[in-house]
């Protein structure tokens, strides 16, 4: 008798547990819950703005591939730190390695503590699971872009592959948008993505066609990205624009770029 009555009491406690909720035990990684900060690129974008009108002289760090390299990308928020020319820092996608609600949920914590505004894109990785509803609630749109002094930079969702093209990736409309609104101040442009042209998860049967809507931005500079989580620097059209990778977290470098009216230059920085 006593067992049977210890059995139940033991069930009825194991009931009681569940009905009270569920803070007890650990979240789905693809919740899609999130906690914390929202909303970070385009408060980023106002602050960049406003920090740099009137600059002729802009310089920013490119970071790319942070995924599960959390102690590496805390050294690299503190190398950025500890300099006092960078006026923002823009991570090039990949923040998760599995698209998991806390993975890129600690990746922003880690990247909140940056003196600097910084802005993030959407990297394949990201895609995975329900990382995308998830990286656009806490950072914002796949596609977006931002001023900084007289420079635009456009950042744009380049992850083909993830949507098996169900969704037009490039987004020649939204590219068609950015061209048709350019404010006449500008007199450069940077664009930012994750994969490159030519890679096996860029979309290369509209390669060409990317390029010719790149060069209906006023001043292109340069292209930059992340993916193959190495320094790089190839003119992939051979049309005179650079195309500039950035290494991996887990490398231990990151980018600086210098911008000024005369044009750019870069550094490979190790921390």
């Amino acid at each position: 008798m006593r067992l049977k009555q210890l059995k139940f009491s033991i069930c009825l406690l194991l009931v009681c547990l569940l009905l009270q909720g569920c803070d007890m035990f650990e979240a789905h990684p693809y919740d899609a819950q999130v906690r914390g900060e929202t909303g970070i690129n385009a408060r980023s974008a106002s602050r960049i703005a406003q920090q740099t009108e009137g600059k002729d002289t802009i310089r920013f760090a490119f970071i790319s591939d942070t995924q599960r390299w959390y102690d590496e990308t805390k050294k690299a928020v503190s190398d950025i730190n500890r300099r006092q020319d960078i006026d923002f820092v823009i991570h090039g996608g990949d923040l998760s390695d599995f698209g998991a609600t806390h993975e890129l949920e600690m990746q922003r914590d880690i990247l909140l503590r940056l003196r600097q505004p910084w802005v993030a894109l959407l990297g394949n990785h990201d895609c995975l699971g329900t990382g995308e509803s998830v990286h656009q609630r806490i950072f914002g749109p796949s596609n977006f872009y931002f001023t900084a002094g007289r420079v635009l930079f456009v950042c744009l969702n380049t992850n083909c592959m993830e949507y098996d093209y169900s969704e037009p990736v490039p987004d020649f409309g939204f590219l068609e948008h950015v061209i048709t609104s350019v404010p006449d101040s500008i007199m450069h442009t940077v664009v930012a993505m994750h994969v490159p042209p030519f890679d096996l998860e860029f979309n290369n049967n509209v390669a060409r066609v990317f390029q010719a809507y790149l060069h209906q931005l006023p001043g292109l500079l340069c292209c930059i990205y992340g993916h193959g989580h190495r320094y790089a620097v190839d003119d992939l059209f051979n049309d005179g624009i650079l195309y500039i990778q950035t290494p991996c977290i887990d490398k231990r470098g990151y980018l600086v770029f210098t911008l000024t009216p005369d044009g750019y230059e870069h550094q490979l920085v190790a921390f």
